[in-house]
């Protein structure tokens, strides 16, 4: 097993990334959430990494990665995921987003097929209306930072027994959100906020499995069945009692699913 951190140049930007597993297995790529960053992950990398090489990166202003003036696309943050594998000379990797890191799956899955082997579409969504309460994220980032936003995000992203019994796990998703910048936030959020990629996902022709939370407030089932019905062939699957960072508050459950899905179609292969 070997673990490096590193950063790669793409795009315009220094993108923070790092390696678990064996070296000359199948890539498994990770994409955070926004307002988190890779060690949103560190619940469920040692359910792949002893048998895939598992890269995990943080979006542009997020984590350890570099910020660029706002606002940001999410076909840019796409370009930036695309932009890694080729930094990295991989060419193609079994796709894992959650949230906003789903969406741009959702863009890689449409606009570059021939660098996805399989794609998890984990609490997430393909349009995020209304835009008024994007505008009032916003403003609460630009005046007060991040920090104005930690205690809704908190209770969007876990149930309330989950926030109850588990304040070490809380506190550790507290720290990643407080250590995302105002700036990169903003770039984000906006691109989550004029998101509208529907349609788009008629053009996903590879094997993907829809993964959510029941109790998701932020990306509802309701919307995870729109990217379901609209991806032809893929698989739906719900934990119960899990809220938006399902991996966090089911981790067993959610790494049970993940695992037999990259099984499944890494067997094909």
């Amino acid at each position: 097993m070997s673990t490096t951190h590193t950063t790669a140049h793409v795009n315009g930007v220094d993108l923070a990334y790092r390696f678990d597993g064996p070296e000359n297995a199948p890539v498994v790529m990770l994409s955070n959430s926004l307002m988190s960053n890779y060690d949103m992950w560190d619940w469920n990398v040692p359910a792949l990494s002893e048998r895939y090489r598992v890269l995990r990166y943080d979006t542009r202003g997020h984590g350890r990665s570099g910020t660029t003036p706002a606002p940001y696309s999410i076909e840019q943050l796409a370009d930036d995921a695309a932009g890694l594998l080729d930094a990295l000379g991989i060419q193609a990797v079994h796709f894992v987003g959650l949230s906003m890191g789903g969406m741009i799956g959702q863009q890689l899955g449409a606009r570059y097929p021939h660098k996805v082997l399989s794609l998890s579409l984990c609490d997430t969504a393909s349009e995020m209306p209304p835009r008024s309460l994007w505008a009032e994220r916003l403003a609460i980032a630009e005046q007060q930072g991040v920090a104005g936003l930690v205690d809704g995000t908190i209770k969007r992203w876990f149930t309330a027994p989950f926030i109850e019994r588990a304040p070490v796990d809380i506190a550790k998703v507290r720290a990643f959100i407080l250590s995302t910048g105002a700036q990169g936030y903003i770039g984000c959020a906006s691109a989550v906020r004029d998101m509208a990629q529907t349609t788009m996902l008629l053009k996903i022709k590879t094997p993907t499995l829809i993964l959510t939370g029941r109790q998701d407030p932020a990306c509802t089932v309701e919307q995870a069945t729109v990217l379901h019905r609209m991806i032809d062939g893929s698989a739906f699957q719900i934990l119960e009692d899990a809220a938006h960072l399902a991996n966090i508050e089911q981790p067993e459950a959610f790494n049970r699913v993940l695992r037999a899905f990259i099984d499944r179609v890494a067997s094909r292969m």
